[in-house]
């Protein structure tokens, strides 16, 4: 069971550093979203990102301490230059459009072959619906983003980072699977070390407690 303490992070043990990108076009909410998991904050009057930022937040995880680190960056193509160092080493990424704007919906697909191409190709991913509070202005009929999501095996949720609605169950979600498949590693691997069969590994990324970055081995649940 997942518990998500933790605004202000303590010196407390981390057992997991796990970093999730924000990726989508500009205006959809991203910082918004950020803001309201990292923060518990919304601010109306929200300015373009320029370039990037993250902001962690503590939380735990089946008894285990998980820094989540959330990067968001600039939508807007001029910063697309960004990209090949922000992907590098996320293990989760949340691809968010606004159910208000029919364009940022129909660029998801984009964004999804650009973090094919940057991430580690077992990357958790949650397509997000922003902005579900706008219901009455709404473009993208929930449908065809379920349609999506099933079609190209992603998480879906629709969110409202101004009634926080569904952002705290969209980071959970995203960082228990992570963590759900990095625990199922590490079980792997201490069954192979205990069998004497060290040649196994060679060739896979070994799980580093502490604040080192976390890749998930090849897992099942990614569609290709």
């Amino acid at each position: 069971m997942a518990s998500a303490t933790g605004y202000g992070d303590a010196n407390q043990k981390i057992d997991y550093v796990f970093k999730v990108v924000l990726i989508g076009d500009s205006a959809v909410g991203k910082s918004q979203i950020l803001a309201r998991f990292a923060r518990n904050d919304f601010s109306l009057d929200s300015k373009a990102t320029i370039g990037v930022e993250f902001q962690t937040r503590t939380l735990v995880i089946q008894h285990k301490s998980v820094k989540a680190q959330i990067w968001d960056t600039a939508g807007q193509e001029r910063y697309r230059a960004v990209t090949s160092a922000y992907y590098r080493g996320a293990v989760g990424a949340m691809l968010v459009y606004d159910i208000t704007k029919r364009p940022s919906f129909d660029h998801i697909p984009r964004w999804l072959e650009e973090l094919r191409n940057h991430a580690d190709k077992n990357i958790v991913i949650i397509l997000i619906g922003n902005k579900s509070d706008l219901e009455d202005q709404r473009a993208v009929p929930t449908e065809d983003a379920k349609e999506f999501a099933e079609k190209e095996g992603l998480f879906f949720l629709e969110t409202s980072a101004l009634e926080a609605i569904n952002v705290e169950t969209a980071f959970m979600t995203v960082l228990t699977e992570i963590f759900n498949i990095v625990n199922k590693k590490n079980l792997a691997a201490d069954e192979n070390q205990g069998n004497g069969n060290s040649a196994s590994l060679s060739g896979k990324k070994i799980i580093i407690p502490g604040p080192a970055q976390v890749i998930p081995a090849k897992s099942s649940m990614c569609c290709q």
